[in-house]
């Protein structure tokens, strides 16, 4: 079969589908990947075929940058004139819902903004792709819409494939409910005329799978998919972090317990966002410094030149492979990206989450609900605050047996390989013929 790959366009989704693309190509089907131009290299270098569709540069990057410098003050003076969503981040089955003030916020502040700055601009010419190539299966990327309108114009079978926990859905099924409460009049949804807009230009009429797609690829163990649904197709984490090199130092065993800290490289081949300032890593680095322990700090350049002192019991170095670092640790300190925090879960390491991403909350929840780590956001982060969790992560037997077991829970799952087979069997099902397009 054909299977057009569609990541959301920034280079860590395209990493996050790499594993399942070669799955799909070793079993001998065709598999081309429609990406921005900017990212074709990190396709093409991970032995893939690309197709550029969309424009040469990755959505509005430096101005998700400028928010992120903004001062903790007016962050949260934000914050404050905004609704709280604190529900969408309550991991038990009968969590509290959103209200239609939160949901509409949600949908009308975060998601579209974003989904139509990284789908407008490719949407048609994914379009003329897959009537071109004719897929029989499309695996889009969360929040890559445009995948989903491409697949149903086409008729093909399509599943959405996520990076992180779900907190997508249950924004949409949070508002769906909350929408059906209200009079008729005030029954608005901007995602769903977005999305009408560009699917009746391809003759598609709105249905509940271009948000959420007919399945849902989750790699995550069952502790971090609370809403789990009958369209929900577990998949191991496979890491793939790009062309990498296992480091002279990796070859002898740690003199004492190793813990990496990492903050993820820059997906955007800019400057790497660090989650914290350096004068705050260089605060960390002084409350460890009498713990026996081998820490490992990978750091850009720049930082790493910005610190003070670098104690006894750190190794500072630019950027490890995770895959091959993490097992030979006995915790780890990251943003809770989806290499890190993928690569943490199957290798059973206790983690400490340093992170503000929209799913961060959620994440967090469902670690620490697990009692495998602990999360915190970078205004909780000081140097005895770190201190206090790594002591936990590193001496409470029960943190190390609650993170192994979530590790076996993971290796339980179907591998990407044997998902292929799920898959060729879906297509074969609910494969249907191309709609007619709109003249």
């Amino acid at each position: 079969m054909r299977v057009l790959i569609v990541p959301f366009p920034w280079k860590a989704h395209v990493f996050n589908l790499v594993p399942l693309a070669w799955s799909l190509q070793t079993a001998g089907h065709e598999v081309r990947v429609a990406c921005w131009p900017d990212l074709l290299d990190a396709v093409t270098s991970a032995g893939l075929t690309a197709v550029a569709v969309g424009p040469g540069e990755q959505p509005d990057v430096r101005r998700q940058r400028d928010r992120r410098q903004t001062s903790d003050r007016a962050a949260a003076a934000r914050r404050a004139a905004q609704p709280t969503v604190d529900p969408l981040f309550d991991p038990r089955p009968d969590r509290e819902r959103l209200n239609w003030e939160q949901a509409c916020h949600v949908f009308d502040a975060l998601v579209l903004p974003q989904a139509r700055r990284s789908n407008d601009s490719m949407t048609e010419d994914l379009v003329a792709l897959a009537r071109a190539w004719q897929p029989d299966l499309v695996l889009w990327g969360a929040k890559a819409f445009a995948g989903a309108v491409a697949a149903e114009a086409v008729g093909a079978v399509h599943a959405r494939v996520l990076y992180s926990v779900d907190v997508y859905t249950r924004m949409r099924e949070d508002f769906l409910h909350a929408r059906a409460q209200q009079p008729p009049q005030r029954r608005t949804d901007a995602l769903r005329d977005w999305l009408t807009g560009w699917a009746g230009r391809y003759g598609v009429g709105f249905s509940e799978d271009l948000v959420n797609g007919q399945f849902t690829l989750a790699p995550l163990p069952e502790a971090f998919r609370p809403d789990e649904r009958p369209t929900t197709l577990p998949v191991q984490f496979v890491p793939y972090n790009g062309p990498a090199v296992v480091p002279e130092w990796l070859a002898e065993p740690p003199a004492a317990p190793r813990v990496l800290m990492t903050f993820g490289d820059s997906v955007d081949d800019g400057p790497a966002r660090l989650p914290l300032p350096v004068t705050r890593v260089q605060e960390i680095l002084d409350s460890v410094a009498d713990l026996e322990m081998e820490l490992v700090l990978a750091l850009p350049p720049d930082a790493l030149r910005e610190l003070r002192e670098v104690p006894a019991n750190t190794r500072a170095v630019r950027s490890v492979p995770l895959a091959e670092v993490l097992p030979t640790c006995s915790a780890v300190v990251h943003h809770g990206g989806t290499w890190s925090f993928g690569c943490a879960l199957r290798h059973g390491v206790p983690q400490l989450l340093i992170g503000r991403a929209f799913d961060a909350p959620l994440k967090f929840r469902c670690l620490e609900a697990a009692g495998a780590g602990v999360g915190m956001t970078p205004a909780e982060v000081d140097g005895p605050a770190v201190r206090a969790a790594l002591v936990r992560l590193l001496h409470d037997p029960a943190v190390r047996a609650n993170a192994v077991r979530l590790r076996e829970q993971m290796l339980a799952l179907p591998t990407p390989n044997e998902l292929v087979r799920t898959l060729e069997c879906l297509v074969a099902a609910h494969r249907t013929a191309p709609v007619d397009a709109l003249r």
